[in-house]
């Protein structure tokens, strides 16, 4: 079933906050194999002129992939998840995400166009402080598989 169009621009609220914890972010870090010291030590973080440990680039998606699933599972949108293959993803930086940071992430359906018989849908998850200040935009895009597929 393809995708509804209309959903093009739907914005889905901030859910609860994240508050970004020292310990999450050396952890992603050891997942993901990056020893970088700005990661994992907060006098190396400081030298470098960051209150504290910060998180590695790909860390919002702890925070954004969690938001997304507001549209994604959205029952009027119609998505078939169990079809979903990801397609991109990419993230752009105001500043790091840094340890003692309260985050939220507001989602909007960015766009939803069909080619081949598959559906793509592009979500761009906005990262702020509480405070409003501008952090981070995720934008993913994950293919939906047609019923040939």
């Amino acid at each position: 079933m393809a995708l509804n169009p209309a959903f093009i621009g739907r914005t889905y609220p901030a859910g609860p906050s994240y508050l970004v914890g020292r310990e999450k972010i050396r952890e992603f870090a050891r997942a993901v194999g990056d020893d970088n010291p700005a990661y994992h030590d907060p006098a190396a973080a400081r030298a470098l002129g960051h209150p504290d440990v910060i998180a590695p680039p790909t860390f919002a998606i702890v925070l954004s992939l969690e938001a997304a699933n507001a549209a994604l599972f959205d029952p009027e949108l119609g998505l078939d998840y169990s079809r979903v293959v990801h397609g991109e993803q990419s993230f752009s930086y105001t500043r790091p995400i840094v340890a003692g940071d309260e985050l939220i992430v507001t989602t909007v359906i960015e766009n939803i166009r069909s080619m081949a018989g598959n559906d793509m849908i592009t979500t761009k998850g906005t990262i702020t402080t509480v405070a409003g200040e501008s952090v981070a935009v995720a934008t993913s895009m994950l293919v939906s598989r047609g019923e040939d597929a």
